[in-house]
């Protein structure tokens, strides 16, 4: 049984959660003395951010699941210091004999090379282009970014190939970036789009706890927008009893910052996401766990989690069908013409051999 602490400032949990390939299981034990409750009364160490550099053999990710809108994806860090609760990419932290609990993020893993790998991978004789996003699994603008830049380093790669892609965010930190992102966006090489689960700041805080502020990113969309930047909204994900109130209210907001496209997809957990998600349920909102859990089943076949390809970004069942007639009535009133933008792959050039070397056209 893990001990449970009071939530601490700034993390979406402090749960050193084991992972599924842990040889080795813990039981918190009491030896007498009373410690497994002095232990859950006192206030946690703050938990700092470590960051591992790593210096990867590749950089780009294939996909093979039609349910996502890319083939490629490019992902500058693995785990997100945004500690999102919810978070789909926290059992990635497995595969490194971490946490997906308070590990992912706290140890932050650094692709510093990552600019290189993605220059010698476009150079290749064979490579053609494709649907590419950056951000796809953690936050390519997550705090760590404004010192390392190495998402800025891969735009620079991107925008001097000419190579399309797109980019999910809910960091402010991507307005640094507009003078690489608006030139690419003149010509049809670049959308982004933002991610708003709530607009209630003390959600949001809890929820989300190191990501932008909700009116901070529609800020961000209007940004963007006014910069001439394709700019859409994801509200994911969404959550019965907790944030699914707020669907139409967010698309309303957003359209009105300038955001074009709109999407959303229904709460996913898999693997340790769902006790984590659990738990965070009975520390913040504990007379509504039962009903979002039970309302969360019924869209995932009885179960906490449905990985299939098809269902499992919108659910099954009556309550998964009514959510999507809401987003689309929403989408048609508002003026949402569609999920997302259409970028030209037609421009791609092969990189210059050496890197940073200038264009003769």
């Amino acid at each position: 049984m893990a001990l449970v602490f009071a939530p601490v400032k700034g993390r979406g949990t402090v749960w050193a959660i084991e992972h599924r390939f842990s040889a080795e299981q813990r039981e918190a034990f009491d030896d007498g003395w009373g410690t497994l409750d002095q232990a859950a009364h006192e206030p946690p160490l703050r938990p700092e951010t470590q960051v591992i550099e790593e210096r990867v053999k590749s950089i780009l990710a294939g996909n093979d699941s039609p349910d996502i809108g890319f083939d490629l994806s490019i992902n500058p860090y693995r785990g997100c210091e945004h500690g999102c609760i919810y978070c789909y990419a926290r059992p990635t932290h497995s595969y490194l004999n971490l946490s997906p609990g308070i590990d992912f993020e706290t140890r932050i893993v650094a692709k510093v090379n990552a600019a290189e790998r993605l220059r010698e991978a476009l150079a290749r004789p064979g490579y053609v282009p494709m649907k590419l996003n950056l951000g796809s699994a953690t936050d390519c603008y997550q705090p760590v970014e404004r010192r390392l830049k190495i998402t800025r380093s891969i735009i620079e790669v991107l925008g001097e190939c000419r190579h399309a892609f797109s980019m999910f965010t809910k960091s402010a930190g991507i307005e640094r970036d507009l003078d690489l992102i608006a030139p690419l966006a003149q010509r049809g090489l670049v959308a982004v789009y933002v991610t708003i689960t709530t607009l209630e700041p003390q959600l949001a805080r809890t929820m989300e706890p190191r990501a932008a502020a909700p009116q901070r990113r529609l800020k961000t969309i209007e940004t963007l927008a006014r910069a001439g930047v394709p700019v859409g909204v994801s509200v994911s994900p969404l959550i019965p009893f907790l944030n699914l109130h707020e669907l139409e209210r967010i698309l309303e907001a957003a359209r009105g910052a300038g955001a074009g496209a709109a999407s959303s997809i229904v709460l996913r957990l898999p693997w340790e996401v769902s006790p984590l998600f659990r738990q965070w349920l009975q520390q913040h909102v504990p007379e509504r766990a039962d009903r979002i859990m039970a309302r969360v089943r019924e869209m995932r076949g009885g179960k906490d989690n449905d990985p299939r390809f098809g269902t499992r970004m919108s659910g099954t069942g009556v309550w998964a069908q009514m959510i999507r007639q809401r987003f689309d009535k929403a989408s048609a009133r508002l003026g949402f013409e569609r999920r997302h933008f259409d970028l030209d792959l037609t421009q791609f050039r092969a990189p210059s051999a050496q890197a940073g070397q200038a264009s003769l056209f």
